[in-house]
């Protein structure tokens, strides 16, 4: 049975010692002095000129959590394409409650103004 988990295992113990490694490295190989130039903001290459803080809208923010939702939503009907043949009547009412899912939430994202651009 333990061996079952030893593939597990070794990947947790990589996935932890393999950063520690490269956090020491970094930190080995990092500037010893940087000069005032190396610590200034970096942003497309020019000075910021006036007051830098600028608040923009929400609504652009929302437009691409929505997207990215609806996006990773339809990743799951192409298994359900790949095997339709041999899924059944199950499998089938099934997808269309999950498209009837889908287009509730766009509905409600349209309602509440989610999809406006401006």
């Amino acid at each position: 049975m333990l061996r079952s988990y030893a593939g597990i295992v070794i990947v947790m113990i990589w996935g932890i010692v393999f950063p520690a490694i490269l956090l020491g490295l970094s930190k080995l190989f990092h500037p010893k002095n940087p000069t005032p130039t190396k610590l200034l903001t970096y942003e497309c290459g020019l000075d910021t000129q006036g007051e830098t803080w600028v608040q923009f809208k929400i609504s652009y923010f929302m437009y691409a959590l929505v997207f990215v939702a609806f996006d990773v939503e339809t990743i799951f009907l192409y298994p359900w394409a790949v095997k339709f043949q041999s899924l059944g009547l199950f499998a089938i009412v099934e997808m269309f409650i999950f498209i009837a899912i889908l287009i509730i939430g766009f509905w409600y994202a349209w309602k509440e103004g989610a999809l406006e651009w401006m």
